[in-house]
């Protein structure tokens, strides 16, 4: 079978989706703060940023795995989940010291309770109008839920035989979410539609959950699997890069245009499947060696790239804390220079992170590594 390309070459195109991930997701939760009226326009999309993560994750720790399988024909579970807790955890349990002992770092009044944090289990019931502080925390539950059982997962798939069929289990965990979307849109959303509280479960029963969100994970897994097992895929994503990106564009543009009202019900059963497979159609370029993705390096998106997880736990809070010190010295925080000054914070903020708990938990999880040769 061939082997997973690109194994010991950075791939540059991947910054760049990390990088656009990121500030999506900065320009649509911005819409919650002081801003400028441009910003509801160009955020409108920016919640599609958390679907290009799930299929960056998908693509990548899936990737991982199927190399490892490939190369030994087993996973070292031991290894990985080591891995992703020392990447993972330090970050995610500083940013929730942040919110549970300082007050004045939350950007609204109320908090989840502290052990659905700790479960990653948060995403699940998640009062968005009344526990709304961190809110953001649910995209990080889905991701620990998926970090938690792919690996068990290919290793049962593994000794039953059954890894051949991954790209069809794949596809039918994107039917799965289809599916329940439209029968929760059904039972749950329509008897609620003309209601005030027909935001709060739409967020609850549709938006968050982990099982009504696989598409994003699902199509990077399928991305994943392809790319390491199929010679054939290879041969198309590394001659068609620019095409793919295209296309990816184009049926982006499609899944926007569905997507306009984020609430409708072609956007709540439809919106997501599509959003992830465009995204997976970009992801496929930024992986193909003819693409200028691929090709072009840049030293801002390397390093936006590599704060985008820092960023992203962190930068409600610090958005929040800016705009109430410029509001008490009497500047504006509704303009752009309020927004570049919000945008500079949360990179110092991403820095801080990288430094004072990334770097030495690095450190320590190569430490324990070594020790447990693993």
């Amino acid at each position: 079978m061939p082997s997973h390309p690109h194994s010991t070459k950075r791939l540059y195109g991947l910054d760049h989706l990390r990088t656009l991930a990121i500030l999506l997701v900065l320009l649509y939760h911005y819409r919650t703060f002081k801003h400028p009226e441009w910003i509801d326009t160009v955020g409108k999309f920016g919640w599609t940023g958390v679907d290009l993560f799930f299929v960056l994750s998908g693509f990548l720790i899936s990737g991982q795995l199927f190399k490892e399988m490939e190369k030994s024909g087993w996973i070292n579970v031991k290894a990985f989940y080591t891995k992703r807790f020392f990447r993972i955890i330090p970050p995610y349990f500083f940013t929730l010291f942040l919110y549970f002992a300082f007050p004045f770092f939350r950007e609204r009044e109320s908090l989840s309770s502290f052990w659905k944090f700790v479960t990653f289990t948060q995403n699940y019931g998640l009062d968005v109008m009344n526990r709304g502080t961190f809110s953001h925390a649910w995209s990080l539950c889905i991701e620990e839920q998926f970090y938690l059982f792919l690996p068990l997962l290919l290793l049962f798939a593994l000794k039953t035989r059954l890894l051949r069929y991954t790209f069809y289990f794949a596809a039918i965990l994107i039917l799965f979410s289809l599916t329940a979307r439209f029968m929760i849109w059904e039972n749950t959303i329509v008897p609620v539609i003309n209601t005030e509280g027909f935001w709060k479960e739409w967020y609850r029963e549709i938006y968050y959950p982990t099982h009504t969100r696989l598409d994003g994970l699902a199509v990077g897994v399928i991305a994943g699997y392809l790319m390491q097992y199929s010679s054939t895929f290879q041969r198309i994503v590394h001659g068609n890069g620019n095409q793919l990106l295209v296309w990816g564009v184009l049926l982006l543009g499609i899944s926007f245009w569905v997507c306009n009202d984020q609430v409708s019900k072609e956007a709540s059963v439809f919106g997501f499947t599509l959003v992830a497979l465009s995204y997976g159609l970009i992801l496929m370029s930024a992986v193909s060696r003819s693409s200028f993705l691929f090709q072009s390096q840049s030293y801002g998106t390397a390093q936006l790239a590599g704060l985008s997880y820092a960023v992203y736990l962190s930068h409600k809070g610090i958005i929040h804390m800016i705009q109430y010190g410029l509001d008490e010295i009497g500047i504006e925080t509704s303009d752009n220079i309020c927004l570049l000054i919000c945008l500079a914070g949360c990179i110092l903020g991403g820095l801080l992170y990288r430094f004072v708990i990334e770097k030495p938990s690095s450190k320590l999880k190569i430490r324990i590594l070594n020790t447990l040769k693993i």
